[in-house]
């Protein structure tokens, strides 16, 4: 594992379906594998299906002498539960970034998004970001401050040596609603002109005249990661919960539904074009 910049979420879920996969190499049952290693019934489905928060050295070695794994494959599993142990920034935020998106930003390779209303959280300006919050209503103004302070801490990756390939459609009216009043648009609106400059940045923006489009139910993010073994992740933000897509041929027509939306939207030198006329 040579690279340095990973996410633990992602080693976690790498690790929960290569034990899956040694488990049916060998044809045996969930509840006979905890019975042997005298664990509670469900432990080993847990681990499994990826619903524990701080994977077990001990656990592979058990794992690894019941399953007579060689001395490279134990040491994949002991490499693996370290790394999915790693305590990154965002733990300190755990109170105001929900679910673990800044976990997989960060060792993300390349990160594919639509936004219908909002501009992109990792191009908002923290302005921009407290203007959204303060929308809501319900936040107190120490509310906001941590939440935009999070978001900003979820930029640092645009600036980082291994920056990932941020690729994003903007439908236009989220460039057109004044949010926050007609001086954080245009701060904002010249933050996303100078974001596009960025080598490992593309922004298009999806102008009202395409009309209805592939996307119209909603906003998404398509995140990519540099070891195959980490396979690709659609992320949806709704009110009150994050989701986590997985499924191949759900990320199939996501990937899909993003290539058709690139297709109509402004080339990303067009694109620029059109935000410096509305600033």
């Amino acid at each position: 594992m040579a690279d340095s910049r990973y996410s633990p979420s992602a080693r976690r879920r790498r690790l929960s379906a290569l034990l899956r996969h040694m488990r049916e190499e060998r044809n045996l049952k969930i509840e006979s594998v905890n019975k042997q290693l005298g664990w509670a019934s469900g432990k080993l489905s847990r681990m499994e299906r990826n619903e524990w928060k701080l994977p077990s050295v001990r656990d592979m070695k058990d794992l690894a002498e019941l399953y007579e794994l060689s001395a490279e494959m134990h040491e994949a599993l002991n490499s693996l539960a370290r790394e999915s142990r790693v305590r990154g920034w965002w733990v300190d935020y755990k109170d105001v970034l929900r679910g673990g998106l800044a976990d997989f930003e960060s060792g993300a390779s390349m990160i594919r998004t639509f936004e219908a209303l909002l501009v992109p959280g990792l191009f908002q300006t923290a302005d921009y970001a407290a203007a959204v919050l303060r929308g809501s209503r319900v936040m107190s103004d120490s509310e906001i401050e941590r939440k935009v302070d999070g978001r900003m801490r979820r930029q640092e990756i645009l600036a980082s040596s291994e920056a990932p390939h941020v690729w994003a459609v903007v439908d236009e009216a989220a460039l057109r609603k004044r949010v926050g009043g007609p001086d954080v648009m245009a701060a904002q609106v010249q933050h996303l002109i100078r974001m596009a400059e960025l080598p490992n940045i593309d922004i298009q923006v999806l102008r009202d005249d395409v009309g209805a489009h592939a996307a119209m139910e909603g906003a998404f993010m398509i995140l990519d990661f540099p070891d195959p073994a980490d396979l690709p992740l659609v992320y949806i933000e709704t009110s009150t919960e994050d989701l986590y897509l997985e499924q191949p041929e759900t990320i199939q027509n996501y990937v899909s539904t993003f290539s058709h939306i690139c297709s109509e939207a402004e080339s990303p030198e067009a694109s620029v074009r059109f935000l410096e006329s509305l600033s």
